[in-house]
């Protein structure tokens, strides 16, 4: 069974859909949410841990005076709880690469866009969504990739596409693709790491055909 650790700054929307895909089966006898790390304190996605008896700690960024030295935190106590999957669900801080030297293709995030369009440095959060609209694209969507040291540009697991709407705003835009995107591709990403089913050759991931 891979212990799956999630990352998390705020309220938790993607950890919860990791949550209702594990109760609901999905990641069989091969994944468990063993434990959530919160970045701030008294953010929402710790009650959601709380609420689902998953064990939980708060690293407060603010603490550290670097990158660096939060980094060595973060990543020591992953090596702690023996975490094979690393998860950024929301997750607002950058570490350097020594998470992603002690967990290289384990770990993962959610992008809330088709990669490599409005990804990097400065796109998050409802940014992305506004330079979107504002290039006026048809469609977006949301990436799962790797966590490598090229902020969002480690390889690509899953993609999905959602249409953008006349009259939408960076809120209704972002709702959406939380919806039809975001909450269905990170759990299916995580199944398919906990089934041993992702490998990356040349910086490319691909996918074991079912």
């Amino acid at each position: 069974m891979k212990r799956i650790a999630v990352l998390v700054s705020g309220g938790g929307t993607n950890l919860q859909a990791l949550i209702d895909a594990e109760h609901n089966g999905l990641f069989g006898e091969n994944g468990k949410i063993t434990l959530v790390i919160a970045s701030k304190p008294g953010v929402y996605a710790l009650e959601r841990a709380a609420n689902n008896d998953i064990p939980s700690m708060v690293i407060p960024r603010k603490e550290y005076p670097d990158a660096a030295s939060y980094t060595k935190a973060v990543t020591d106590a992953l090596l702690k709880e023996k975490a094979d999957i690393v998860v950024y669900a929301g997750f607002m801080t950058i570490l350097d690469r020594q998470i992603t030297e002690a967990f290289p293709y384990k770990m993962i995030n959610v992008h809330p866009a088709l990669i490599p369009s409005f990804c990097g440095k400065g796109y998050y959060g409802l940014h992305v969504h506004e330079e979107a609209l504002k290039r006026g694209v048809k469609l977006s969507g949301a990436t799962v990739h790797f966590v490598t040291e090229e902020c969002d540009g480690g390889p690509i697991i899953l993609q999905k596409a959602v249409e953008v709407k006349n009259g939408d705003t960076p809120e209704t835009l972002q709702k959406r693709i939380m919806e039809q995107a975001e909450w269905k591709i990170l759990p299916e990403a995580v199944r398919l790491l906990c089934e041993d089913k992702v490998t990356v050759k040349d910086g490319i991931a691909t996918v074991k055909d079912e």
